[in-house]
């Protein structure tokens, strides 16, 4: 499971109120257009490597029994990357960071090779509609509500938080009645945490519109924004491929 490192970063940003004094489209469409682009490469990446046994190969042993160094870069990269990002807010450049996000959406394709491997095509399609619809409802939600979503995102931090644990335990007790619980508690946390993301990201397009912030530094939280829906798709996505993807 991915990371929420970069729910902090826009602690420094004033967020005007329940009603947004104005409302920046340009922002939320950035926002958007980024996280589209990252889930397109990672898709082209998951796809290319999934059906490209050889390039796939190079991630694995000799033998075949499992990752090799480099497989296991790739697949811990994506939360190095995440942290960077996230961490690293204030210093990097608008276009490091948009070259650092773009990177991370390739490699965390990659690392998805394993999961279409793994999984029926048509498990991994539907699952994968069905945290679009998911999804794609509660970011409307979020965007037109009027109620404020602080309150009910504090409780859903405190959820992934809880699952982050719950996953950790259950590395070692290998439960499947647990697991099963996490993925259904995972799906629950990932659609309310859409909503509030976005409801936060549209107050957050306001503010910048009313202090005045620049160019680079409206792309740069364009880009975090992105990263953040990025990780609550995927996140959301792959709970329901753990709940109801059919293995091969």
């Amino acid at each position: 499971m991915e990371n929420q490192d970069s729910q902090m970063q826009f602690s420094n940003y004033t967020v005007i109120g329940n009603e947004p004094k104005v409302l920046s489209k340009t922002f939320m469409a950035n926002v958007f257009m980024w996280m589209f682009a990252a889930l397109a490469i990672s898709a082209s990446f998951a796809y290319l490597f999934s059906v490209n046994l050889q390039w796939l190969s190079y991630l694995l042993k000799a033998d075949g029994t499992g990752l090799n160094l480099l497989g296991w870069a790739v697949l811990l990269a994506p939360l190095g990357f995440v942290m960077l990002i996230s961490f690293g807010f204030q210093r990097l450049s608008a276009p490091a960071m948009t070259a650092l996000f773009l990177l991370y959406s390739a490699i965390n394709g990659i690392s998805f090779s394993f999961i279409l491997l793994a999984y029926t095509a048509g498990s991994v399609i539907s699952c994968f509609a069905s945290a679009s619809a998911m999804f794609g409802i509660m970011a409307v939600l979020g965007y037109v509500t009027d109620k404020d979503l602080t309150k009910f995102g504090s409780l859903m931090m405190m959820g992934l938080l809880g699952i982050i644990i719950a996953m950790v335990i259950n590395w070692f007790l290998k439960s499947s009645a647990m697991d099963t619980i996490i993925s259904i508690v995972g799906v629950m946390v990932f659609t309310g945490l859409t909503a509030y993301d976005v409801q936060k990201l549209k107050h957050i397009g306001a503010g910048i519109e009313v202090e005045g912030i620049g160019v680079a530094e409206g792309k740069k939280m364009s880009i975090m924004g992105a990263l953040t829906l990025y990780l609550d798709f995927i996140n959301l996505f792959l709970m329901l491929l753990r709940l109801f993807g059919r293995r091969k």
